[in-house]
């Protein structure tokens, strides 16, 4: 073999190398090394230089699609459209981002980015700049985007650059359920996008809960109420493939599924009983409540639903049904302070309507258009104000002035019983006819003497004696019925005046005493300008009609003004792509503790995409097509394998997916502030099962309304069987909301609530052991178990478990309760004067036949129980 030129052969025999083999002299070697390191290092700067001029920006991963939905628009929002949005006032440069054409140019015009071509695209090549005069965002801006955000980006332009309208404002299509292999849990169409999102990430699905377990999770989800011993044991003992079906059949067909439903929409729609403002004086709405529960007990469709709401008072021939759900649009806060502004207050009470429609039906943030063009969505000053045109025709005052003295806080309807409404009509006829005697001309003797002793009594306004001085012939018919008048106020002995002043007392007395809510009545619409910057001194902004949001699909139904009608079917329509897809997000929510899009509040640019987008156009598609049908797409939801699932999560889950997006399992969650308290009414056997009918008022903390003026007040705890109704029904004070109710996360209802937070506070605890309503909860409860025809106190606790979590204790906690209860009972025997203090601490009699000590000592075995974290925690 030839030596290379350069390379000398080998002369040391002793080397171990191979035959024909060659060594490199030292001084070449040395070389050959040195240039080589050389290389290496310039090529590794270059390569260091370039990986910091382009912060480090790799090619994309070509099995790695970047969504620009969940991905690239998001992050745009967050970033860019402060300036480059659809704000115009606050746009820079003229360049949108929010648009596809300002990002990929149109007609003409070239874009801000070339698909498959970052380093040519103006947008990419901006974010990467090292110049701080050439970077965007701009330094100052501190929204600076981060490598892993440009890599994003860089890769998203280099896999074309692929645009989609926002999700929300897309139009509701029907996408096709994907194909998936048989699994145990696939039930329905859900499952199937479920399955294929897991096995994309390569997660599996959780086994189906067990079944106590599933009928609590539908008892309180359907319901908001727990099952009975009885109810459970007939759904473990019934093995048919049938069970599960008819079990929500029944509870959606029970009159209680109205209220769980109705809790959730009331908040939405701000209900309160009181106005909110200044004195937050007590109004009477309560049959608006009413016709919300029984709408959802009804199954009323959902279109018709909001279309009484927004409009029931324009409604031809509109029954008294739908003048009732009108008073929707009269809950907004109201004043009665004397000295407010009255064009001020109005503003505010048509703007928080826009605000509460955005919020309530489409799921988007309005009201920030109230002053300026929305910065991240396409929504316009105009869009807002046109909003408010169709409100215009509203009856009310800016303030209710005599409101605090009379309760008159404009229109409302009233609902007399077959009693009141006979002893009304007796009153007024009486009225009437006292009114007519008291009406006779006054005799010219008694106005001459009634003049005669002007200085008694009632003194004369100088009008009255003007008139006094002329001769009676000379008067005019006005003047002879002021004189009348004058005469017959100045006698206040006179029997029939004295009769009639009686029977106005008593109709007052009686109105007072009649149901009645707040509806709406139409008049003539008053004007409706663009106020500059939501201010309501300036009206130089143009005069504005009832339109719709330009941004959105619509079409105009007819010539001339449109109505809150018109508003209505377009708001609960197909062409319209936000109420479908906000209610189904927001029912998910109901039933998996979060919604498939996380913020319930905002479904525009700045809210989170949905973790499944097929599945939710899927479910509102589900939703149109069924005729708008409640009932339909919630047990859709509930009857597939995705419900169903056990909420247990593993260690696996709690590592890729600590949040539950993916729901390889179910969700659990504490229960709502009214579920909490209803829970342990409901297992106490306390709590009563009427449904519908006038407020009431629970346990309170004395003096919680010392601070409430105009007028002052003092909770007056209702008697008998209504402090004992479901929460639902509990007075909503805004200013001074129920404390339990507020500790519990609800809401004081001023505004549109989409989702409550859900807090864990030591005062939650306080609650749970120390309300009087909780305490009572417990001794009746403890009632029961000592009744329970057992004497061991194994079996008791048995029972009592079995009541409150429907399932038997295990060893350890019915070592721990007996614990409790021997030590309880026998500090309780050395000390009976304790005893009583506890059983008594509700106001409740002691029952006979039980002895003292035995009772509190179960008091507080039970008090523990309804404290236990499963009891208040839905699963």
């Amino acid at each position: 073999m030839p030596a290379p030129s350069g390379w000398v052969e080998s002369t040391d025999e002793n080397a171990p190398v191979p035959a024909n083999s060659w060594r490199m002299p030292p001084r070449i070697l040395s070389r050959v090394v040195f240039r080589f390191g050389l290389v290496i290092f310039l090529a590794t700067s270059v390569c260091t230089f370039a990986a910091w001029k382009w912060a480090a920006v790799p090619p994309s991963e070509p099995y790695s699609e970047v969504e620009f939905n969940t991905d690239i628009r998001p992050l745009l929002a967050a970033k860019c459209f402060a300036c480059h949005g659809p704000g115009v006032s606050q746009r820079k440069s003229e360049l949108r981002l929010d648009t596809k054409e300002g990002l990929l140019g149109g007609a003409g015009k070239a874009g801000a980015v070339i698909p498959g071509k970052p380093d040519e695209s103006e947008l990419f090549r901006r974010i990467s700049a090292d110049s701080a005069g050439e970077r965007m965002p701009p330094t100052g801006a501190g929204t600076q985007l981060s490598k892993s955000q440009r890599i994003l980006v860089r890769r998203w332009i280099e896999q074309g650059a692929k645009w989609r309208e926002h999700w929300a404002f897309c139009s509701i299509g029907r996408p096709t359920p994907p194909l998936v292999q048989i699994h145990p849990t696939l039930k329905n169409e859900i499952d199937c996008f479920i399955l294929r999102s897991l096995d994309e990430r390569g997660l599996k699905p959780s086994p189906e809960a067990d079944p106590i377990t599933l009928l609590r999770r539908l008892r309180f989800d359907l319901t908001g109420l727990p099952p009975s011993i009885e109810e459970v044991d007939a759904f473990v003992a019934d093995h048919s493939d049938a069970s599960y079906e008819k079990t929500v059949d029944r509870l959606l067909a029970s009159p209680q599924f109205g209220e769980r439903m109705a809790t959730w929409w009331l908040d939405l729609v701000r209900y309160a009983e009181s106005v909110g403002y200044n004195g937050d004086q007590p109004i009477s709405v309560f049959p608006f409540r009413d016709y919300v529960i029984q709408s959802f007990n009804e199954n009323k469709p959902f279109d018709q639903f909001t279309l009484e709401q927004l409009a029931g008072d324009l409604l031809p021939g509109g029954t008294a049904e739908q003048k009732i759900a009108s008073g929707y649009n009269r809950l907004g806060m109201m004043t009665s302070e004397a000295d407010v502004q009255r064009p001020e207050y109005l503003a505010k009470y048509i703007a928080e309507r826009v605000r509460n429609l955005g919020g309530t039906w489409l799921g988007v943030t309005l009201g920030c258009c109230e002053c300026h063009d929305h910065k991240y969505d396409p929504f316009r000053s105009k869009d807002f104000y046109s909003l408010e045109a169709f409100f215009a025709d509203i009856q009310e005052r800016g303030a209710y002035i005599d409101a605090a003295s009379n309760g008159d806080w404009g229109p409302k309807l009233e609902f007399p019983t077959p009693a009141q409404q006979a002893e009304r009509a007796r009153l007024e006829r009486e009225i009437a006819a006292a009114r007519a005697s008291l009406a006779k001309p006054v005799p010219n003797r008694v106005v001459q003497a009634s003049g005669e002793k002007k200085g008694e009594g009632h003194d004369p306004s100088k009008a009255i004696q003007e008139i006094l001085t002329l001769a009676p012939d000379m008067r005019t018919d006005t003047q002879r019925a002021d004189l009348d008048e004058y005469v017959r106020s100045c006698s206040p002995s006179e029997p029939a005046r004295r009769k009639l002043a009686e029977l106005q007392c008593q109709l007052s007395d009686l109105r007072a005493h009649i149901p009645s809510t707040l509806v709406t009545v139409s008049v003539p619409p008053r004007t409706i300008r663009l106020l500059p910057r939501g201010n309501w001194q300036d009206d130089t902004g143009p005069v504005m009609v009832p339109a719709f949001p330009e941004a959105l699909p619509h079409s105009r139904p007819h010539e001339g003004r449109l109505t809150r009608v018109d508003l209505a079917r377009w708001v609960a329509s197909r062409e319209n792509p936000l109420t479908a897809r906000v209610f189904a997000n927001r029912v998910w929510k109901l039933f998996f503790g979060a919604g498939l899009a996380r913020n319930l509040d905002d479904h525009g640019t700045q809210g989170d995409a949905p973790s499944h987008s097929e599945l939710l156009d899927w479910l509102a598609g589900q939703f149109i097509d069924s005729g708008w049908n409640v009932k339909h797409v919630i047990k859709v939801i509930v009857m597939s394998g995705t419900y169903r699932q056990s909420s247990e999560p593993n260690d696996s889950l709690r590592e890729r997916d600590p949040d539950n997006r993916w729901l390889a399992r179910q969700g659990r969650f504490r229960l709502d502030a009214e579920m909490v308290r209803d829970n342990a009414l409901s297992i106490a056997g306390l709590l009563v099962d009427k449904v519908g009918g006038p407020s009431v008022k629970p346990y309170q903390p004395s003096g919680f309304w010392a601070y409430l003026n105009f007028p002052t007040r003092e909770w007056r705890t209702s008697a008998g069987h209504g402090r004992y109704r479901r929460s639902i029904y509990t007075h909503w004070q805004r200013q001074y909301l129920h404390p339990a109710l507020l500790t519990f996360d609800a809401p004081t209802r001023e505004e549109c609530i989409a989702q409550r937070p859900r807090s864990n506070t030591p005062l939650q605890s306080l609650v749970l052991m120390n309300d009087p309503e909780f305490v009572e909860a417990a001794i009746v409860f403890a009632e029961h178990i000592i009744e329970h025809r057992v004497a061991s106190t194994a079996d008791r606790l048995d029972w009592a478990f079995r009541r409150a979590l429907s399932r038997p204790p295990r060893v350890a906690e019915a070592a721990v309760l007996t614990a409790l209860l021997d030590s309880q009972l026998a500090e309780y025997r050395r000390n009976l004067g304790a005893a009583d203090e506890m059983l008594v601490v509700a106001g409740r009699a002691i029952p006979s036949g039980l002895e003292h000590a035995e009772l509190a000592s179960w008091a507080s075995v039970s008090r523990a129980i309804l404290n236990v974290h499963e009891t208040i925690t839905r699963y």
